[in-house]
């Protein structure tokens, strides 16, 4: 089994080099051409709403991404630091003065909620946990044997 480990500061502009590093690993880990799309599209959902979860919590601590090599099958886990009000997502940030955002703009939890339903429809094994210390999500595909050359 082998571990990539990838951490980075909790800013936008560091979600494209995860998904790249994914994609690049989950290719070498023999995860089929015609699903990289999707992986890449995952760890980005992912790595987004985990860097606005450490942003909007103000949570200094880098994000964790974990690409993790098995003989079948290849996950990723993307780890966030942020305390989650409940499983289900954060709670709604109040803008100043405590007024609720405008109708128009989806608020946090929308968010989370609308990252969390294009993760769960790019990838048929996925688990998401989060509790008052972080949350992990967790992805996983299967892969074919690499083939020997001769």
């Amino acid at each position: 089994m082998a571990t990539v480990e990838l951490l980075f500061s909790a800013l936008p502009e560091h979600v494209r080099t995860a998904r790249l590093v994914a994609a690049a690993v989950a290719r070498r880990a023999g995860v089929d051409e015609a699903v990289l799309d999707e992986v890449r599209l995952a760890v980005g959902e992912a790595c987004t709403r985990a860097v606005s979860l450490h942003q909007s919590s103000g949570v200094s601590a880098p994000v964790k991404v974990s690409l993790i090599e098995d003989e079948k099958k290849f996950s990723i886990e993307v780890g966030d630091e942020a305390p989650h009000a409940n499983a289900s997502g954060p709670v709604p940030a109040a803008r100043a003065g405590g007024e609720p955002p405008p109708a128009e703009e989806p608020t946090a939890e929308e968010e989370d909620e609308m990252g969390l339903a294009v993760i769960s429809g790019l990838v048929d094994d996925v688990e998401v946990t989060a509790g008052e210390t972080g949350g992990l999500i967790r992805m996983s595909w299967p892969t074919t044997p690499a083939s020997v050359l001769p």
